[in-house]
């Protein structure tokens, strides 16, 4: 974009709950499915993505003071809901003063939280996103899949932000299968405003998987994963994610099934997963070395 058409917003705002800029960039450092473009200084956050409003790049600079996040976004387009996004996908416009009491109640979820202080899920920069990953991830290893997204970046969009849903619908990749035909369907639904972050926060979580699963290419698993680390609902269980189950097994005994273990984690049961994921993916690296685990 020329640069006469860069304005700047710069905004401060306070957060509510526990929230460490430091542990949360440290968990999208490894968070191998979306291969994020963020470049992580010794202060803060540099991102640069796509605004699900508007489909305009931004570059985004994110940074703690004390129980704050100042969050300053560059672009052409609406700033105000880049900021929202940039707010959405680092979670940090969920009030999460409740967390720590979730660790209270269950042993497992405070020992979670004393080994990540501080974390807010983050993941995505867009349900869009997450649903172009959802496709490119089917049937494929971890790393075969980052490779195609990387090069799909690198080729296709803007200055290290991810390709505008108008330039995918105009792609054909070498893709095996009918993944073409599934990215078709997913740029089809972001220019329908279907993919808004926005959008799918503001409905019912049940709701929103539903309406995921309309879009052509788009199962259980891939549902699960555009809402809970796309659009960043806090309070949704994944229900096909099977090393979190085999995580819960582990640490709670295979007496009792996951989502009756998973009631004491409410209003914060997307938190609980992601932080048993991640600290099972610390420890064992099978996304990364292992074999893709679910199908469509």
């Amino acid at each position: 974009m020329p640069e006469s058409a860069v304005e700047r917003l710069e905004s401060l705002h306070s957060v509510a709950g526990p929230w460490s800029l430091t542990t949360s960039r440290r968990f999208w450092e490894g968070f191998s499915p979306s291969a994020l473009n963020v470049q992580a200084a010794e202060a803060n956050i540099e991102a640069t993505f796509v605004c699900d409003d508007d489909w305009q790049r931004v570059d985004a600079v994110i940074s703690q003071e004390d129980d704050a996040v100042r969050i300053a976004v560059a672009g052409s387009g609406n700033l105000e809901a880049a900021t929202a996004q940039v707010l959405r996908f680092l979670s940090l416009d969920i009030d999460g003063r409740g967390w720590p009491d979730v660790g209270v109640l269950d042993p497992v979820i405070k020992n979670a939280q004393q080994q990540l202080p501080g974390l807010r899920p983050c993941g995505f920069y867009s349900p869009y996103e997450a649903a172009v990953w959802s496709v490119l991830s089917q049937r494929v290893q971890m790393r075969q899949a980052a490779a195609i997204k990387t090069r799909l970046l690198n080729s296709h969009g803007d200055r290290g932000s991810f390709p505008t849903p108008s330039v995918l619908l105009g792609l054909d990749l070498d893709l095996p299968g009918r993944k073409n035909e599934y990215l078709q369907a997913v740029a089809e639904a972001a220019l329908d405003g279907q993919l808004s972050g926005e959008r799918l926060r503001a409905l019912d979580a049940a709701e929103a998987l539903r309406q995921m699963q309309e879009i052509k290419g788009i199962g259980p698993f891939a549902a699960d994963l555009i809402v809970i680390r796309g659009a960043n609902f806090p309070d949704v269980i994944p229900r096909n994610e099977k090393r979190l189950d085999a995580e819960i097994a582990e640490k709670y005994g295979i007496e009792r099934a996951p989502a009756e273990i998973s009631k004491a984690w409410a209003p914060f049961r997307s938190w609980a997963s992601v932080y048993l994921r991640a600290l099972r993916e610390e420890r064992t690296q099978e996304i990364t070395r292992g074999r893709p685990e679910h199908r469509r």
